[in-house]
């Protein structure tokens, strides 16, 4: 049997963490950020996890 490909785009947005889970960052982050306050851009430089609902669909395109 082949192996399986990691698909890089989801790749390159998505790392595994210790225990398994999905990190991302948020969108949103790029540009226009005049309009939005300090304390939104500030939330939006942290990370967040994968919602669960997602998870599975991920998994399948990030397998290591």
């Amino acid at each position: 049997m082949p192996k399986m490909k990691t698909n890089r785009s989801a790749a390159k947005r998505i790392k595994r963490t210790g225990s398994g889970k999905l990190k991302r960052y948020p969108s949103m982050h790029r540009h226009i950020l005049t309009k939005k306050s300090a304390e939104r851009k500030r939330r939006l430089r942290k990370s967040k996890l994968v919602d669960p609902t997602n998870e599975r669909k991920l998994n399948i395109l990030v397998p290591n």
